[in-house]
């Protein structure tokens, strides 16, 4: 069990973390866990006290507060207010642009455009569309599948 702090010192230094246990605030008239995050550009030691319910020793900016799944699931709720940045819209945004990019790899190898071709790397889940065979799949697994 941790030593208590002296009213004298601002805090204690736990040997095994070299992290202060212990925040000294309000002139010494209050004292209290401290958060054990460290900085990873200036290494550290947060300066905020830690959370009461952190099973961790952390504050609330670096995750001391305990989160069940509903409440996580509140909070994405609460979080968006249009729907446009939503995990269904993003993943329903992933799925049309693989849908783009492999219907376009198509319409090159029918014969059907000319010109540059979308440049960069494509999203994950793309297969790609080299020959007629490919195409016959395509219109196979994900047009004909979605109607």
């Amino acid at each position: 069990m941790p030593l208590q702090p002296s009213n004298n010192s601002a805090s204690v230094k736990c040997d095994a973390l070299e992290l202060e246990t212990y925040l000294v605030t309000a002139a010494g008239r209050i004292s209290c866990l401290r958060c054990t995050a460290k900085s990873t550009r200036t290494k550290l030691q947060c300066r905020k006290p830690a959370l009461k319910v952190s099973s961790t020793q952390k504050c609330e900016f670096h995750g001391g507060r305990p989160h069940s799944t509903i409440t996580l699931l509140k909070m994405a709720q609460a979080n968006t207010t249009h729907g446009e940045y939503s995990k269904a819209a993003r993943q329903q945004y992933r799925d049309d642009s693989v849908l783009m990019h492999e219907l376009e790899d198509a319409v090159y190898v029918l014969g059907m455009a000319e010109g540059p071709r979308t440049r960069g790397r494509k999203p994950n889940g793309y297969k790609g569309v080299y020959n007629i065979d490919d195409v016959r799949r395509l219109i196979r697994d994900r047009v004909l599948h979605t109607m």
